[in-house]
C-alpha cells in the first residue's frame, strides 16, 4: 500500500496537480463570469420600471383590482401601487417643500410601478405591452419607461455575451493545451519504462492502467482545490458586497464547481490516453529523438 501511495503521490504528482489546478481555476472563473453576467443582465432588466400614470377619475378600489389583474400576466414580475398621498409625500421629501401649501391641492396622480420579467424587457416587447395596457384600461394617462437606458442595457449585454463566449472558447483551447503538455511531460519521463513493459509482453491496457489511474487522481485533486479557491473567492466577494447574492447564487456556484470537477477529470484522462497511446505506438529507435 505504501508503495502505491509513493508512486501516485510523489513530487511529480504534486507539481502536475498544481499546474492543472491553476488552469482549472482560470477556466472556472470564465464559467463563473459567464453565469454571473447572465444573472446580472436578468437582475438589471427586471429592475427597469414602467410607470403607469392613472387618471384621477379612477377609484382606488378599481386601481387595486387592476393591479391584481396585472399581477396574473406572465410578463409582469412585480407591481407597486403608489397613491396620490404617497406620491405627494415622496415629492415633498425630495423637494423639501409641500406643493399643497402654494397650490392649494395635491397636483400628483396615482400610479402603478411595474417590473417586467427579464425576457420582456426589450423595446419591442414594451411597445406591445403598452398597447395592450392602454386597450385594457382607459384610465391610463401615460406610460413612462427609460427607453434610452433599456436600449443601452440590452446592447451592452449582447456585446458582453459575445465577448465572454469567445473568451470561454479561447481559454478552453488554451486549458486543453496546457493540461495536455503537463500530462505529456509526465508520461514522457516514463517512456523507457513503457517500452520495457512492452518488451516483457505487457498488454497495452495493462500499461495504460496505472497512468490512467494517476491522471484520474490528478484531475480529482486539482478540481477539488480549484473549486475550494473559487468558493473562497465568491464567499469573500459576497461578504464585501452582500447585494451580490442576487447575482452570485448557489446555482451559479454549484454549476461552476460541477463544471470544473467534470472538466478536470475528463481532460486529464483524455490527454493521458492520447499521450500514452503515442508512446505505445512509438518504435524504440524514436524514443531517443523526442
Amino acid at each position: 500500500m505504501s508503495k502505491n501511495k509513493k508512486s501516485y503521490f510523489d513530487m511529480q504528482f504534486i507539481t502536475s496537480s498544481i499546474s492543472t489546478m491553476l488552469v482549472l481555476l482560470l477556466l472556472g472563473m470564465v464559467v463563473f463570469f459567464m453565469l454571473t453576467a447572465n444573472n446580472l443582465s436578468v437582475y438589471v432588466r427586471e429592475n427597469i420600471g414602467i410607470t403607469l400614470v392613472l387618471s384621477d377619475d379612477m377609484k382606488e378600489s378599481s386601481i387595486i383590482a387592476f393591479q391584481k389583474q396585472l399581477e396574473k400576466k406572465n410578463y409582469i414580475k412585480k407591481t407597486t401601487y403608489i397613491s396620490k398621498a404617497e406620491a405627494l409625500k415622496e415629492q415633498t421629501q425630495a423637494m423639501g417643500t409641500d406643493p399643497v401649501e402654494f397650490l392649494g391641492h395635491n397636483p400628483f396622480t396615482a400610479s402603478l410601478e411595474l417590473k417586467l420579467a427579464a425576457d420582456y424587457a426589450t423595446t419591442d416587447s414594451i411597445a406591445w405591452i403598452e398597447q395592450e395596457l392602454r386597450r385594457s384600461n382607459k384610465y391610463i394617462m401615460e406610460v413612462n419607461y427609460p427607453q434610452g437606458l433599456l436600449d443601452s442595457v440590452n446592447r451592452n449585454i449582447r456585446k458582453l455575451s459575445l465577448f465572454l463566449l469567445g473568451l470561454a472558447g479561447l481559454l478552453t483551447l488554451i486549458s486543453f493545451a496546457l493540461i495536455n503538455n503537463t500530462i505529456r511531460l509526465t508520461i514522457y519521463s516514463k517512456r523507457f519504462l513503457i517500452h520495457t513493459m512492452k518488451l516483457v509482453g505487457a498488454s497495452w491496457s495493462f500499461i495504460r492502467r496505472p497512468f490512467m489511474a494517476r491522471s484520474f487522481w490528478i484531475g480529482i485533486v486539482a478540481s477539488v482545490f480549484a473549486d475550494a479557491l473559487l468558493m473562497g473567492l465568491s464567499y469573500l466577494t459576497i461578504q464585501y458586497e452582500p447585494d451580490l447574492i442576487a447575482v452570485v447564487t448557489p446555482y451559479v456556484m454549484l454549476t461552476v464547481m460541477a463544471s470544473v470537477f467534470v472538466f478536470g477529470i475528463l481532460i486529464t484522462a483524455f490527454c493521458t490516453l492520447i499521450s500514452i497511446n503515442k508512446f505505445l505506438r512509438m518504435k524504440a529507435s524514436n524514443l531517443y529523438y523526442i
